[in-house]
């Protein structure tokens, strides 16, 4: 097992060092200098939002409740489909032409014309804190696969998996974290592939997997891909791919890569219904436990890189565009001589403070991964996807009314996970449904008052709008 491990750990350090000699300025170290070919866009685009969900979270879901959980394949799928095409070519061309918006907060700002950078702030308060969650979730996969495999101390191996991933963050950036993640989005489904295979092999009768599904969680399933109109780490492929004229490819293996996966994934949880009789201890570890069963050591091995692999490509993502988003759009304004150098080494102290954040969350270690990473999602996809699609579609989005829509999409996601589990049963829709509505709703009210956009984004909006 070692050897597969050791041999992944290499190739990442590998790229963190490449990374490190061609990162020389903030640009650089936030999106890549936008260089980023189709290839490596598409595939860390979907290594970046699949995460330790992916290997752990959604097979552990499929493991407990069967089949019905697939549906989120089909609701990621479309959605996926959905912002590729609606929003990628707009938020690639719109962020370049905006004065180099590099986040997705300077982007509300600018496309606005806001004076007050309101949107900003507003933007990056959010990021921070969904993101502490969603970080905490990756923290926890990361712990929760070090215990698991080689019975390690749970708070020792959440601090070594905080270690690792800040490493090659703090190093090369966004270049390190986009190579590294297409390679990693390889090794994740290459390894979930195999062993959703041999598990059929071995236990092919799924039955136990086939269990009853309400409306409301069908709904809710579905509803997932909603949020990658909202994902800032995913949404910042579309800023760093090398042109427009790349999304299409880009697009077309980014979402060839997640059905694969995804399908993978849900077979890997039936399988490990069926192999092990629905007697598993913490269901969440499915994937390691067949991986330990059916694979000679040296391949649990790389599996297990796999797994680390998944975690990794979304929290280094997370973390940069959390710290970006902090320097960028609150430091940057209030210290007016911030120099370039200056602001790289900002950037870098940002992503320790952030992953400081979320590892203290994840020091539960009863924390579930698939809990953390859903809550997370709908948070981001709520309180951004609905702003994103009116500033990309609609000319007549407003500041007040983008700032009104973000916060509305992250209460109304907070006040109904609150609400869980009450009565009526309602409250146990995905709280991205009725937080997604409702942000679209008040940017829409809202935008009906209030100063329109500032000459020169309205008039970048005229000339893109008809970008296919």
């Amino acid at each position: 097992m070692a050897i597969g491990f050791v041999g992944y750990l290499l190739v990442i350090a590998v790229i963190a060092v490449y990374a490190l000699i061609r990162t020389k300025t903030p640009g650089d170290y936030v999106i890549a200098g936008r260089s980023l070919p189709a290839s490596v866009a598409g595939l860390s685009a979907g290594a970046s939002d699949m995460s330790g969900w992916l290997l752990l979270g959604l097979p552990g879901a499929v493991f407990v409740a069967g089949l019905g959980e697939g549906w989120i394949v089909l609701g990621l799928a479309c959605g996926a489909w959905g912002s590729w095409c609606l929003v990628a070519p707009r938020l690639r061309a719109f962020t370049e032409r905006l004065d180099g918006a590099v986040t997705l907060p300077q982007f509300f700002s600018r496309r606005v014309g806001s004076r007050t950078g309101i949107p900003s702030i507003a933007a990056t308060l959010l990021v921070l804190f969904f993101f502490s969650i969603y970080t905490a979730a990756s923290f926890v996969a990361g712990a929760r696969l070090f215990e698991t495999t080689i019975g390690m101390d749970y708070d020792t191996a959440l601090l070594i998996g905080v270690g690792v991933v800040l490493a090659y963050t703090l190093l090369g950036g966004f270049l390190a974290v986009s190579w590294t993640d297409f390679f990693q989005a390889l090794l994740m489904v290459t390894a979930l592939v195999v062993v959703a295979a041999l598990a059929f092999v071995a236990a092919p009768d799924l039955s136990g997997t086939v269990k009853p599904i309400g409306v409301i969680a069908v709904i809710s399933a579905l509803a997932w891909g909603l949020g990658y109109f909202g994902q800032p780490h995913f949404l910042a492929r579309f800023m760093a791919i090398n042109r427009v004229a790349s999304v299409p490819r880009a697009r077309r293996i980014n979402l060839v890569w997640m059905v694969v996966a995804s399908v993978a994934a849900v077979g890997v949880g039936a399988g490990g219904e069926a192999y092990f009789a629905g007697s598993l201890e913490d269901p969440e570890t499915v994937f390691i436990a067949l991986s330990g069963e059916l694979l000679a050591p040296w391949m649990a091995g790389i599996v297990v890189a796999g797994i680390l692999a998944a975690v990794m490509s979304t929290v280094d993502s997370q973390l940069l565009v959390a710290s970006t988003a902090l320097v960028e759009d609150v430091v940057r304004p209030i210290w007016k001589g911030l120099t370039e150098r200056l602001m790289l080494t900002l950037s870098r102290l940002a992503v320790v403070v952030v992953a400081v954040i979320g590892a203290w969350i994840a020091t539960d270690p009863e924390s579930r991964v698939f809990e953390l990473a859903a809550y997370a999602w709908a948070g981001l996809g709520a309180s951004f996807g609905p702003a994103v699609l009116a500033c990309v579609l609609w000319r007549r989005t407003t500041e007040a009314g983008v700032v009104a829509g973000m916060l509305v999409g992250g209460v109304v996601t907070v006040v109904w996970k609150g609400l869980a589990g009450g009565p009526w049963g309602i409250f146990d829709l995905y709280e991205i449904v009725p937080a997604f509505a409702a942000s679209g709703i008040a940017i829409a009210v809202v935008s009906q008052f209030g100063e329109r956009a500032q000459e020169k984004a309205a008039s970048v909006f005229d000339r893109l709008s008809t970008t296919p």
